[in-house]
């Protein structure tokens, strides 16, 4: 019945303008319409009714906006341990249909990307090294099988200006956008990068599924590192305009955050990866950092601020005021916090032992190394101080460690619990778990240092925030 009723209004306007027109043919300059009544008058209920009904439909549309724009959502996070390596594993799911992956969680990485399968018309001469003989991917991403696959071409402002880590070669204008990834460890992926939707779980009693669109996509033909190997690629979690953690951060909420379980933890021991406020760490009524302040106060994490610097960037950088060994301030100049004076701090999911500048490092384990005095020296590779934990009867012996804490900025302090330093390297023998680092050089606080702690990166305030957490679900 509406239907019809706007197919005699349409009949009706058409009329009526076609004599508008030809009364402006005699000079007039407006036309006046009379509005014409073509159904019979509702009633009060009808007219409420249908007002009812707008209404709701209004109020829908409004609702499931609200919901894109502060909702959040999280992906499943675990250990990689079970695979041989101090990664931590994210579950992604991109292209369409979405296809599912698992990824490593890099905070230190502005590019996301997968492993792809190579077309046989794609033997570019740029991919120097291959993929690794015997590493076939169990997972690979098949662009041409996703409907919303959109190469970047290698002429575009995009691939010159936005993508930091593309190459210049270009042979032709319409040629795909070429990237070599180098990481400091010495790995490195290349291939060509596009953009794509990646499907992602609102949180919310609906658990409705959505659309993330337009993340930057590197499609991996080559690559070289063990790290890799376990894995499908790397989810980029760094701060940068084309990581996958500011493109998700822009739409929910402005921050991300993640808890890190034991890095021995079994592989079904599951954490999450969550993009908007944490209910855990942080308010999303909060509008600014002060009212954040207070809301992380009362729920009792610290916080501090974070250093969105270009010296380190992509990398997070917090500012260290000191190291404390058993309540005592270790003697660490300052300038090995310093960024301006060659050295710094940075947080950094994507490695696994805490590295801190050589003066610093001599300082730390000179201190821990104290109270293992007792304990028989044994020699493992890569650290400098392990120990045999193992008494004459077969068990492993009762020492006394001392409390490492990490002084932040805004006098907060991470401490963690003593697995985090001295770690199990091997059945009967502990380490001190951290590396000796170059100085000058920045300080890097690895993952393991990291684990069983909840972290919020909050980018529109630019705050750290943590706190101790078993982060099991």
């Amino acid at each position: 019945m509406a239907g019809r009723r706007r197919v005699m209004l349409v009949v009706v306007a058409a009329g009526l303008l076609a004599a508008a027109a030809s009364a402006g043919g005699s000079g007039g300059k407006s036309a006046r319409f009379e509005l014409l009544r073509l159904a019979p008058a509702a009633s009060l209920a009808d007219l409420a009714r249908m007002d009812r009904e707008r209404m709701a439909f209004i109020s829908s549309r409004g609702r499931r906006r609200a919901a894109e724009i502060a909702s959040a959502f999280a992906m499943p996070l675990s250990s990689g341990a079970y695979t041989g390596t101090g990664q931590y594993f994210v579950r992604f799911r991109v292209g369409t249909p979405a296809q599912p992956f698992l990824l490593v969680a890099d905070t230190g990485s502005d590019l996301t990307w997968v492993k792809c399968h190579r077309h046989p018309a794609a033997n570019n001469s740029n991919a120097s090294t291959s993929v690794p003989a015997g590493s076939s991917p169990r997972r690979a991403f098949r662009p041409d099988k996703s409907r919303t696959w959109a190469p970047i071409s290698c002429s575009s402002t995009t691939c010159k200006e936005s993508l930091p880590f593309s190459l210049a070669a270009c042979s032709t204008p319409s040629s795909p956008c070429a990237y070599d990834y180098r990481y400091k460890d010495g790995s490195a992926a290349r291939g060509t990068v596009g953009t794509e939707s990646a499907t992602i779980a609102l949180s919310g009693s609906a658990a409705k599924k959505a659309k993330l669109r337009d993340v930057v996509l590197g499609c991996t033909t080559a690559y070289n590192g063990q790290s890799f190997l376990a894995s499908d690629g790397v989810l980029s979690l760094g701060y940068s305009n084309v990581s996958f953690a500011s493109r998700a951060a822009t739409r929910f909420g402005g921050r991300f955050s993640y808890c890190l379980v034991d890095h021995l933890a079994p592989r079904n021991a599951t954490s999450y990866l969550t993009f908007g406020p944490n209910p855990a760490l942080s308010s999303s009524a909060a509008p600014d950092a002060a009212a954040s302040c207070s809301h992380a106060a009362a729920a009792g994490a610290r916080q501090t601020p974070l250093l969105l610097n270009h010296r380190t960037h992509p990398f997070y950088a917090v500012t260290v005021r000191g190291v404390s060994v058993a309540g005592e301030l270790l003697k660490i100049p300052r300038a090995v916090w310093d960024v301006e004076q060659g050295g710094g701090a940075i947080l950094d999911s994507g490695t696994s032992l805490t590295v801190l500048a050589k003066p610093a490092y001599r300082a730390v384990v000179a201190a821990l190394s104290k109270s293992l005095a007792e304990l028989p020296r044994v020699a493992m590779d890569p650290f400098d101080y392990c120990y045999n934990w193992t008494s004459p009867s077969g068990r492993d012996v009762a020492v006394a460690l001392p409390e490492l804490a990490v002084h932040f900025a805004g006098s907060s302090r991470l401490e963690p619990p003593a697995k985090s330093y001295v770690i199990d390297a091997a059945p009967g023998v502990k380490c001190i778990g951290v590396q000796e680092g170059p100085w000058p050089g920045l300080s890097v606080i690895g993952n393991i240092l990291q684990q069983e702690h909840l972290w919020e990166y909050d980018l529109n305030n630019r705050r750290l925030r943590f706190k101790r957490s078993r982060c099991t679900h």
